[in-house]
């Protein structure tokens, strides 16, 4: 999950690219020199952060043993999707940190922000769940079991 969750920190790097919004852009608007200076910082920062949990995550699936692929993808979605809903809670609407998107329909971009948020661990959960083992058929074949 913590893969997960680093990556959805990564995604933001579109959303720098697209010029949408910076990570503190609801504090400190872009509009200034210095402003857009602490905006950037911000972004570095959290990008820094992100990378430090995708390291850390990296070496505990390392200390862990191999995973079947679907747990780990699973694991990816539902740890992406935890970020999106406490990120887009918590900053876009308790702090007012930023919004997905500023502008007229800002709400509608950050309740879809929450929306994705809420079906990735759903998807996640159940692709992530362990393939169940065939039950074994006892046969007897040539005076042993099998």
């Amino acid at each position: 999950m913590l893969r997960g969750e680093r990556r959805a920190g990564f995604r933001g790097v579109p959303h720098q690219i697209l010029g949408w919004h910076h990570m503190l852009s609801g504090w400190y608007p872009p509009t200034t020199a210095e402003h857009l200076h602490r905006n950037m910082v911000g972004d570095g920062l959290f990008h820094l952060l992100c990378l430090l949990f995708v390291v850390g995550g990296v070496w505990l699936l390392n200390r862990s043993g191999p995973l079947q692929a679907r747990v780990l993808w699973g694991g990816v979605l539902a740890g992406w999707g935890a970020f999106n809903l406490v990120e887009g809670v918590v900053d876009h609407h308790l702090l007012g940190v930023h919004h997905v998107r500023p502008g007229p329909h800002e709400l509608v971009y950050d309740l879809g922000f929450l929306g994705l948020g809420a079906v990735l661990p759903a998807v996640g959960v159940v692709l992530g769940r362990p393939a169940r083992r065939p039950a074994r058929r006892w046969v007897r074949t040539d005076k042993t079991w099998t």
